[in-house]
C-alpha cells in the first residue's frame, strides 16, 4: 500500500521558518516527479513546488519563490519543503504529492496519482 505521510507543520511568527517532510513508503518514488500543494479554507487547492524525478529541476509558485526550497532524498524515499520567511497568508493545510513514474513537472493537483493527508501550517502576524 502507497503512503505518503506529511510531518513538520505546526505554528510560527510571520517572518519565522519551518521544515516539511513527507516520507513515502509502499514502493520506492524515485522515478516519480513530486510536489507540494497547499489549500487554504475557503480556497482551492494550489501548487506550491514541484521538483522533478530526473536532473532535480525544480519549479516554485510565485508567491513562494525565494523563500521556499524543495528538495528529495531518495535514498530515504523522503521529499521536503523549507519554508523560510513566512507569512500570515501562507497558512494552510500542506499535502505532498507523487506523479505516476516517469511524469514531468505539471501545475495542476489532478495530475497527481498520489497525495498524503495533509499538515497544518499557521502563521501568525
Amino acid at each position: 500500500q502507497v503512503q505518503l505521510v506529511e510531518s513538520g507543520g505546526g505554528l510560527v511568527q510571520a517572518g519565522g521558518s519551518l521544515r516539511l517532510s513527507c516520507a513515502a513508503s509502499g514502493r520506492t518514488f524515485s522515478s516519480n516527479t513530486m510536489g507540494w500543494f497547499r489549500q487554504a479554507p475557503g480556497k482551492e487547492r494550489e501548487f506550491v513546488a514541484a521538483v522533478s524525478w530526473i536532473g532535480g529541476t525544480t519549479h516554485y509558485a510565485d508567491s513562494v519563490k525565494g523563500r521556499f526550497t524543495i528538495s528529495r532524498d531518495n535514498a530515504k524515499n523522503t521529499l521536503y519543503l523549507q519554508m523560510n520567511s513566512l507569512k500570515p497568508d501562507d497558512t494552510a493545510v500542506y499535502y505532498c504529492a507523487a506523479r505516476g513514474p516517469g511524469g514531468g513537472i505539471v501545475y495542476a493537483a489532478s495530475r497527481y496519482d498520489y497525495w498524503g493527508q495533509g499538515t497544518q501550517v499557521t502563521v501568525s502576524s
